[in-house]
């Protein structure tokens, strides 16, 4: 029963639908870790030791890291200064209330649109009711 599990490609489709993730400081540690529970690796800012870091270099290291940023940051939603074709891909998050209950509620849209939705040289802006996405088509 194994062998046929490996052999019609399903491993290697949940595998490619897991993806390096980069939370910013302004998500709370609660978001990085449903990302890890979900099978993602996510790392958060926290965990770098790149709280205060300015943009441009977390911007950096998620392009050397080939990894995905999640933040509620706006500023990453320029796309004159962080192009979606330069990166893996970028996540803001545009919530009327940033608490930590507001955010945590909004991980389970963005794990399902990363299971079904390519992100690769893209930007998402999602707020409450919709998902804008920016990048290659």
């Amino acid at each position: 029963m194994r062998q046929s599990w490996l052999g019609n490609g399903s491993w290697r489709r949940l595998l490619a639908q897991l993806h390096e993730v980069q939370t910013d400081e302004n998500l709370p540690i609660e978001a990085t870790k449903l990302l890890r529970a979900s099978g993602h690796d996510a790392h958060s800012v926290h965990d770098e030791h790149l709280s205060g870091a300015a943009d441009p270099s977390i911007a950096q290291i998620c392009q050397k890291e080939h990894r995905i940023l999640v933040t509620l940051d706006l500023d990453f939603s320029d796309i004159r200064e962080y192009p979606p074709s330069a990166y893996s891909g970028m996540i803001v998050v545009r919530l009327a209330r940033q608490d930590k209950d507001a955010v945590i509620a909004m991980i389970p849209r963005i794990l399902e649109l990363l299971q079904t939705e390519p992100i690769l040289h893209r930007l998402w802006i999602i707020d409450e009711g919709r998902t804008r996405i920016r990048g290659e088509t």
